[in-house]
């Protein structure tokens, strides 16, 4: 979905052109399979109409945690720790061990893994 920037006077022509109104956004766009080109001059700035016609502006921007699609509000849990690289997650890795080991979610990932085990055994 390629979002518009819409000035309310302008609804009306966006609209014959063949744009959709999303109520939950709030916004116009282009609905998926149409060109964009008509659609130029309330193209996003902040997003880049790819030669497929699709949006990927949002993917030049990682949010730092997990982020709630809905409202947008970055979420995180008790004992997120920010990492320098990407390791695989719950394998052993000697330069994020020190950071993991004083946020406390060594401890914490002990006692899920205690937890996952009881679970498994029960069944």
């Amino acid at each position: 979905m390629i979002l518009l920037k819409v000035p309310f006077s302008e609804k009306d022509q966006a609209k014959a052109l063949g744009a959709r109104w999303n109520a939950d956004r709030k916004a116009w766009y282009v609905p998926d399979g149409q060109n964009a080109s008509a659609f130029e001059r309330w193209l996003d700035p902040s997003q880049e109409v790819g030669t497929l016609g699709k949006a990927i502006g949002a993917l030049k921007t990682k949010p730092a945690g997990k982020v709630d699609s809905y409202i947008g509000k970055q979420i995180v849990g008790a004992h997120y720790v920010e990492l320098k690289h990407d390791c695989k997650p719950f394998e052993a890795c000697a330069e994020c061990q020190p950071a993991l080991q004083t946020s406390g979610w060594v401890a914490a990932h002990i006692v899920v893994e205690a937890k996952l085990s009881e679970l498994r055994l029960a069944r």
